[in-house]
């Protein structure tokens, strides 16, 4: 399980250490950095996709993601920087970016990576560290008798160690943080319009992961009821809408069939209301057959009735059994229900001087957090 994530200089988050629980509820004001602390966990994730350099470009480039609150180089002559890191029972990882040396080059607006590091434990310490790297330097600090070994020497300052190196021999731990965080998975915004992916037959392939579009709503709720659990997924739907019951149509291109009390016939999913559409989405996502180490849900309450918040509260407390999960949230009946769990962990971010912070938190309250030097 992860224990912390850390972000220091994106956006509003100038220096955010973020305890985590099985169930870590994220709550506050508009403009509070909820968003940015969903953004800084898909950056994360990012790194082991070898894509967050071109993550941060799409964004404007670092000039526009940094921390603007004040001059981000400090007295000390500290070199400008955004940091992302997180750390769980075994192991942790950091990635440093900064500016690019300056050049001819129209690709200014790129950050460069100039450090990494994973650890052991869920504190970094120099002597923890099991790989390093330091600008286009990859090393790992236990080679055996020869000391550290040197994974390679021309890594590109665009590419992540995370995820483009790969050394199961001298390196085994890098591969599997990767294979843990390209697991992740993050759901925002599900489309419910006409048009939406989730509304239109597919072809019914074996899905025990939900698409982040929703595409393969009913190729995933089909695989549940094959490989997962399906009296689960009845006792979820009877629990949002008592009384109806749902198939899939498995003739020929995969459709959702959902029977409600009072109809004379099924709905077919270009019929479902958005809140029912939303829902069974939802429902996909968190019974998952094959559920990641972490799920991060940024305001699941979007476009269901209120009457379905209890209902989906219910949900979410089922997948904390089977992984972590991070909600972000706006809805006070859904934010009640959960904060009462004693798997959960509810924190509340507010705006201090243009600095995200946890509100009424101390020093004494963050976990202990130290980045690598550069």
């Amino acid at each position: 399980m992860l224990r912390v994530v850390a972000v220091n200089g994106y956006r509003s988050l100038r220096d955010l250490v973020l305890p985590l629980a099985p169930l870590t509820l994220v709550t506050g004001a508009n403009g509070s950095g909820k968003t940015s602390l969903y953004r800084a966990l898909r950056l994360l994730a990012d790194a082991a996709q070898n894509s967050v350099v071109a993550s941060l470009a799409r964004e404007g480039g670092l000039r526009s993601t940094l921390w603007a609150g004040s001059p981000m180089r400090a007295a000390a002559g500290e070199p400008v920087a955004l940091r992302l890191g997180f750390a769980g029972d075994v192991y942790g990882y950091a990635i440093d970016l900064g500016q690019p040396i300056p050049s001819r080059s129209a690709f200014v607006s790129d950050p460069r990576v100039k450090r990494e590091s994973i650890w052991h434990g869920p504190v970094y310490r120099p002597r923890s560290a099991l790989v390093e790297r330091r600008n286009n330097v990859v090393q790992a600090t236990s080679g055996g008798d020869d000391g550290p070994a040197i994974l390679t020497e021309d890594l590109a300052d665009t590419d992540s160690m995370l995820g483009s190196v790969a050394d199961p021999l001298r390196a085994p731990e890098m591969l599997e943080i990767r294979e843990s965080v390209r697991r992740w998975r993050f759901y925002d915004q599900f489309r419910t319009d006409a048009d939406a992916p989730a509304r239109r037959p597919q072809v019914g392939t074996y899905s025990p992961v939900l698409a982040d579009d929703g595409g393969n709503l009913a190729a995933a709720l089909q695989t549940i009821v094959e490989t997962g659990d399906r009296d689960e997924l009845a006792a979820t739907i009877d629990d949002a809408f008592p009384g109806s019951r749902l198939t899939i149509d498995t003739d020929g291109p995969f459709e959702v069939r959902f029977a409600q009390s009072g109809l004379t016939r099924p709905l077919r999913g270009a019929e479902l209301s958005d809140g029912t559409l939303r829902y069974l989405l939802w429902t996909a996502a968190l019974l998952t057959p094959r559920p990641p180490q972490l799920m991060v849900l940024n305001e699941p309450e979007n476009s269901l009735h209120p009457d379905l918040l209890a209902a989906l509260a219910r949900l979410i407390l089922s997948a904390v059994k089977r992984t972590q999960v991070v909600v972000v949230s706006h809805a006070a009946p859904m934010i009640a229900a959960l904060a009462a769990s004693p798997a959960c962990s509810h924190v509340r971010l507010a705006k201090e001087q243009g600095e995200t912070v946890v509100e009424g938190a101390t020093l004494l309250d963050a976990p202990p957090w130290y980045w690598p030097t550069r």
